[in-house]
């Protein structure tokens, strides 16, 4: 679910989507691929890496995978 643009956005969606990011342009990939690998929607990862949606845990399953983690390892790396 989104996050109103009204509201200020949760920190530890913030460092998530930061971490997602971080990984994602390491590996050199773009959002679009990172969403086909996930089987996700491009600007579904888009809010997700900018902390404006609140991600379901099975989609983080399925974005850390594609970034060849685990979930907990993701959740780690944003440190949370």
């Amino acid at each position: 679910m989104p996050v109103s643009t009204h509201q200020s956005q949760d920190p530890s969606l913030v460092a998530l989507g930061a971490a997602i990011r971080r990984l994602r342009e390491a590996k050199e990939l773009s959002q679009e691929a990172l969403a086909l690998m996930a089987e996700v929607d491009r600007s579904y990862v888009g809010r997700v890496e900018r902390g404006t949606n609140n991600a379901a845990t099975l989609t983080l399953k399925r974005l850390a995978n594609a970034l060849g983690m685990t979930l907990a390892e993701l959740i780690s790396e944003a440190g949370l």
